[in-house]
Order: structure tokens, then sequence, then C-alpha cells
């Protein structure tokens, strides 16, 4: 089992959400997060003057699929996510251990 976690754009969760459960996927964990990567946050015109921002606000998914499952989920994301611009976002693969059900006690390895 794998955990998918993707930064995304906070305009693009509708689209990532349609296309992820139009594969059969549809747990996740949505989590607002700020963030910054190379384009090192943008500049704001404020009342007449101009305003660093250097913090973003993003989305972090979190998805735990079965390992012949990630390609595909990573490519489903990347499609529905992008805008072609810098801050687009990143998906990062990590192996799961081992995880249960809390309601049932059932464990998988």
């Amino acid at each position: 089992m794998k955990k998918i976690e993707a930064i995304i754009r906070p305009e693009r969760l509708e689209q990532v959400k349609k296309a992820l459960e139009e594969k059969g996927i549809v747990g996740m964990t949505v989590i607002q997060v700020l963030g910054r990567g190379e384009q090192k946050g943008i500049k704001l015109q404020y009342r007449g003057g101009t305003m660093d921002v250097d913090l973003l606000s993003k989305l972090k998914l979190e998805l735990y699929v079965q390992d012949e499952a990630v390609d595909s989920v990573m490519k489903t994301i990347c499609d529905a996510a992008r805008t072609g611009k810098f801050g687009d976002g990143r998906i990062f693969v990590s192996a799961v251990e081992k995880s249960g059900k809390v309601r049932t006690g059932e464990v998988f390895t």
C-alpha cells in the first residue's frame, strides 16, 4: 500500500475529485496548507503599493492506494490539477507498512 500526498491549487480541487471518482478513488483527506516552491511567492497590488506574499494557499490531498494504482492515480491528479503555470503543485509517494480500521479493528499489511 502507498500514501500519495498531492499539493495542488485550491481552485483545482473539484476537477481532481471528479477525475479520481471516475477512476473509482473516493477516499481522501484534504488539508488547507500554506507553502511556496520555485516561484517563491507573488507580488500583489494593494492600495496603490505592492505587497510580497511568500506563502500561498494550497491544498494537500492524502490518499492511500494499492501499489498497482499509484501510477494511474498520479497521472489522474496531474492531468486534473495542471494549469501549466508555476505553482501547480507536487506529488509525493511513500510506503505504508500497516493500516487498520478503527471501527472494526481490522489490520492490513
